[in-house]
């Protein structure tokens, strides 16, 4: 018998039935589209009756003391002049945590401003406080297994000050963070609601994606792989710090608390290479006072270019630590990707998902787990998976990445009123041949309580955990497998959604049950196999011819390309949607754009800074194609100024017609290559201003620095 263990949590019993099933309660559904056509046609200001500017908004719990005297529910317009509710052009995060200790959640959404696309899903950017305003306001979160679009009004909670009490931003004109939070909270039942959660349970509300955990303390030794893969992919990351007495510690680290990942850097010591992780603590403030902290003598062992585009010397609640430190001062790691192929080593981009909704009924469904020994296990859901084997699998590899996913629903409005159950599933291996004769098959039946004594599962030392959600991640060899997903104790109800990603399989369920099985293909975009495409066909080629004509053996360990090189790659890859136009990259551009992106001033490019590159030239491509509408394959000076605004950069027009001058023809015409070289040129100088200034006004250099800022970029 497999050994079965629970993970218990500070929590209030959990009942063991209930004499009526209670069905998840769904959101209230609302037009957003007609709420807002009416309200311009009558107009009036929306006010949500749904979830009203009440206390019962704001919950019955312990949030209600921490209130201020005589809360206010204001509209931004009566709290700024000149309420934005989103701007693109701001480039740092500016969300921080208010009243309401839901750290998990901003950490979440701050992780999710640093995928433009992600974000425009969960904030539909088409809304603002001037064009068609009517004080409504709408968000999409994926819950339990649908899309679901989520209305508001734009009253908030605020002090006698006019101050917002829950999340704000630094920016005290913009409101997207606090009407986010707003829709969320109604999602839930009451901001009361949000005050305990994990990061992983908001990374899936904002994306459908799949959770990746990883305990760092037993981290797998390719950490630092996965973190560059995650980091360079669509995906969204998060961590937390042990719990502790003390709230914020000595170090600077605040206890139980969740961090967003918003980077990571490989840098160039005096003493060799460190890892290192960006974190930022989503209260704005309170950061981490160890090495590679603002004021730590480490950065004094890299270039002074290095320090100036990594340091930041604000207390903003962003800052960096090594890998060293990150695995034993943080406890989980939580990576959130769209496709699971992040722990996955084969080959191709599409996947296949399917989810099914099943539930757990008392003296029916509900048999309880394999460690209860009363017999019952086998009245659980089952779950039939034919796991495929890919056709177009290069590698033909004998063991196929699949990610199962089981997820509880909570039956109460509001979220933390109900408990969680303690959940998981157990695999099992079917062998046709043996025990499954084809007319068992046939007949659909579930397997009966005898098998269940016989076979061992595959996963034999599955955990139950009282969470929302329970992932796991396998290899395994196509065949046939039954997932039977169970509560820890028998006779627990509650309805739930199983999910399974890999690249192909059937799933289907068992015993006489014909209910709908969700099956759809996602794809993954270009930036998931940056590593494993293109770098394998094109940088490492390079790198290889280097080290035969050299004849020297350490290239490959630390592989670097010169600007030469990486003209011959940039020249010589398929541009997607530049099929009519050669694309030229000068030496100069490519020395240009090396001289931008070599922060340790060695004359080459990494991988590492290559990988930065890449990413870059794919937006700026889907920009520029954006933007030219005359398919010259050049920009005209109105068409420039729109592309750069398109890239959520504000600059005037006197420094865009400057750098027209600089980097066009002489009809002031941007080439791509021209168009690449001025942005990287603006970004890279955006942001060691930003590093690097105290007021936002201005900044103070020694003249080395100024020297290595202005002479190699």
């Amino acid at each position: 018998m497999p050994f079965l263990l629970c993970l218990k949590k500070d929590k209030s019993p959990v009942p063991l039935g209930r004499s009526i099933f209670q069905k998840h309660t769904p959101p209230i559904q609302q037009n957003y589209q007609a709420l807002l056509e009416s309200c311009l046609k009558n107009k009036c200001l929306f006010t949500d009756d749904n979830f009203p500017p009440h206390m019962s908004s704001i919950g019955t719990g312990a949030l209600l003391k921490k209130l201020p005297r005589n809360l206010q529910w204001k509209r931004p317009h009566a709290l700024h002049k000149s309420p934005v509710f989103y701007a693109a052009n701001r480039k740092q995060l500016d969300l921080c945590q208010g009243l309401v200790e839901n750290c998990w959640f901003l950490a979440a959404l701050e992780a999710l401003t640093f995928h433009q696309d992600i974000l425009a899903a969960v904030v539909p950017q088409n809304q603002s406080f001037e064009r068609k305003y009517a004080g409504i306001f709408h968000f999409r979160f994926w819950h339990f297994g649908e899309w679901v679009d989520v209305v508001v009004d734009d009253l908030l909670p605020v002090n006698e000050a006019g101050e917002l009490v829950f999340v704000s931003s630094v920016y005290k004109n913009v409101f997207w963070g606090a009407l986010l939070e707003k829709a969320y909270a109604k999602l839930y039942g009451s901001y009361e609601d949000l005050q305990i959660g994990q990061v992983s349970e908001a990374l899936v509300d904002f994306t459908g994606g799949v959770n990746t955990r990883i305990k760092l303390a037993e981290a797998p030794p390719d950490l630092w792989d996965i973190l560059t893969r995650a980091t360079y992919s669509r995906s969204l990351m998060g961590c937390q710090t042990h719990l502790g007495t003390t709230k914020v510690l000595k170090n600077g680290l605040v206890a139980g608390h969740a961090y967003t990942v918003t980077g990571i850097r490989k840098v160039t010591c005096q003493y060799g290479p460190e890892n290192l992780v960006r974190l930022r603590n989503p209260w704005g403030k309170i950061e981490w006072k160890g090495d590679w902290s603002d004021s730590s003598y480490k950065w004094e062992l890299l270039s002074p270019k290095e320090k100036i585009l990594l340091r930041k010397k604000k207390e903003d609640g962003e800052f960096w630590m090594s890998l060293r430190d990150f695995k034993i001062h943080f406890v989980d790691l939580m990576i959130c990707k769209l496709t699971p192929d992040l722990m996955s080593q084969e080959d191709g981009k599409k996947w296949m998902y399917s989810l099914k909704s099943g539930r757990w009924v008392k003296g029916s469904t509900a048999g309880g787990s394999l460690g209860f020994c009363n017999g019952n296990f086998w009245m659980n859901p089952q779950y039939w998976l034919n796991v495929l084997p890919v056709e177009d699998n290069k590698k033909s590899l004998s063991l196929c990445n699949v990610v199962i996913s089981l997820m509880q629903k909570h039956s109460s409005k509001h979220r933390n009123r109900a408990p969680h159950l303690f959940i998981g599933f157990l695999l099992y291996h079917i062998s046709l041949i043996f025990f499954f004769p084809e007319q068992y098959q046939e007949s659909n039946r579930k397997l009966p309580p005898a098998f269940f004594t016989r076979h061992q599962p595959v996963n034999k030392h599955q955990v139950f955990l009282d969470e929302r959600e329970v992932t796991h991640d396998f290899h395994l060899e196509p065949c046939v497998y039954v997932i039977v997903p169970s509560t820890l104790e028998p006779q627990q109800e509650s309805e739930f959604i199983l999910r399974v990603f890999s690249r192909k399989h059937v799933l289907r369920e068992m015993g006489g049950n014909t209910s709908f099985t969700l099956s759809k293909e996602i794809v993954d975009r270009y930036e998931g196999k940056i590593w494993e495409d293109f770098f394998t066909k094109h940088f490492e080629q390079v790198v290889l011819k280097k080290k035969k004509k050299l004849k020297f053996s350490s290239i490959s360990q630390n592989p670097e390309i010169n600007a030469v090189q990486l003209q011959k790659i940039l020249n010589n890859i398929s541009w997607r949607n530049f099929q009519s136009f050669r694309l030229n990259f000068s030496l100069d551009s490519c020395q240009g754009i090396l001289a931008l992106l070599d922060l340790n001033a060695t004359g080459t490019l990494s991988i590492q800074e290559f990988r930065v590159l890449w990413k870059r030239l794919l937006f700026y491509l889907e920009v520029f194609q954006k933007r030219d509408t005359s398919r010259t394959g050049k920009l005209d000076l109105v068409e420039l100024h729109a592309a750069v605004r398109e890239t959520g950069i504000s600059l005037s027009n006197e420094v865009c017609n400057l750098m027209a001058i600089r980097y066009g023809d002489p009809d002031l015409q941007i080439s791509f290559e021209s168009f690449v070289c001025f942005m990287l040129r603006v970004e890279i100088m955006g942001e060691a201003f930003r590093n690097l200034t105290q007021d936002g006004k201005g900044i103070y250099l020694r003249e080395s620095e100024w020297m290595m800022m202005t002479l190699y970029s």
